[in-house]
């Protein structure tokens, strides 16, 4: 998506913000709650690798050539491609890790199929994203009315919705974790810290562990 290599310097300059500084901290946080132990991670949507540097994820994989750049200043290997059509061989990883990346994907299903190809049996698959129910979707969906270059990107998905895809994909969820619960905003640091167990649609970040047990396609 052209738009990323575009504003790759002001996208990765966000997390350097008040609010995306204490943000990022806490997803973080809440991402590291549900990971196991891994040998062999991949970021699919790794754009600037700052979450992969952060969790430990080596491989990444992302369709801007300068954001691959920063991510691999940042000590990932990380190489072009599309979440579609990842280039990597089938069983590959024990560990998949995907943060907001589904909502600016083409085919969401079809990267949630191709990330369970390149997982282990028994490997993870991390979702990390900010539900359509959210008051968060909305805050970012006027941002895109006043014409956001990024936002106007994105698509958001309900749990429903994304239930759904995970079953096409021949998936489930397992766990969910839920944060950055408090009245949307951008400028200030963030105030609440809390991480509760389950799905909280006022939740600005919700983080979705799913097992990938077998292979049914």
């Amino acid at each position: 998506m052209r738009v990323f290599d575009i504003y790759a310097d002001k996208y990765d300059l966000w997390y350097e913000t008040p609010f995306g500084r204490s943000a990022f901290k806490l997803e973080c946080e809440c991402l590291k709650r549900l990971i196991p132990e891994f040998s062999r991670g991949l970021e699919i949507g790794v754009g600037t690798g700052r979450f992969a540097q952060a969790l430990g994820v080596k491989f990444g994989v992302d369709t801007s050539q300068n954001m691959l750049k920063k991510a691999k200043e940042r000590g990932v290997l990380a190489v072009l491609g599309e979440a579609e059509k990842l280039p990597f061989k089938e069983e590959t990883f024990d560990l998949v890790l995907i943060v907001v990346t589904l909502c600016f994907v083409r085919d969401p299903v079809e990267v949630l199929k191709e990330s369970k190809r390149v997982l282990k049996k028994g490997g993870t698959l991390l979702l990390g994203l900010i539900p359509k129910e959210s008051r968060w979707a909305e805050f970012y969906k006027k941002k895109a009315e006043r014409g956001h270059p990024i936002y106007k990107k994105a698509k958001f998905y309900s749990l429903r919705e994304l239930n759904d895809m995970l079953r096409t994909a021949g998936m489930k969820v397992k766990k969910i974790l839920s944060t950055l619960i408090e009245e949307p905003q951008d400028e200030r640091p963030v105030t609440n810290e809390e991480i509760r167990e389950g799905f909280f649609p006022e939740a600005g970040f919700v983080c979705i562990k799913i097992k990938v047990s077998d292979k049914i396609f």
